[in-house]
């Protein structure tokens, strides 16, 4: 599984009313530092099955 791929599945569990930051999701997926990255996947993806919109960044923004 690359990197990409981790990061769908990890967006993919997070439940309604969740929210993850990027950093936690670069984290689960096991780079902490990859956080910018999360963000550059999350911002491409068109795949309406995964929730981008349950991604904030730190300070709880979009």
């Amino acid at each position: 599984m690359n990197f990409k791929e981790k990061v769908f599945s990890i967006v993919k569990k997070i439940p309604k009313g969740k929210v993850l930051t990027y950093k936690e999701v670069a984290r689960r997926v096991g780079s902490p530092n990859s956080y910018r990255a999360v963000g550059n996947i999350l911002h491409t993806n068109f795949d309406k099955t995964i929730p981008c919109h349950r991604v904030i960044r730190s300070d709880g923004k979009f």
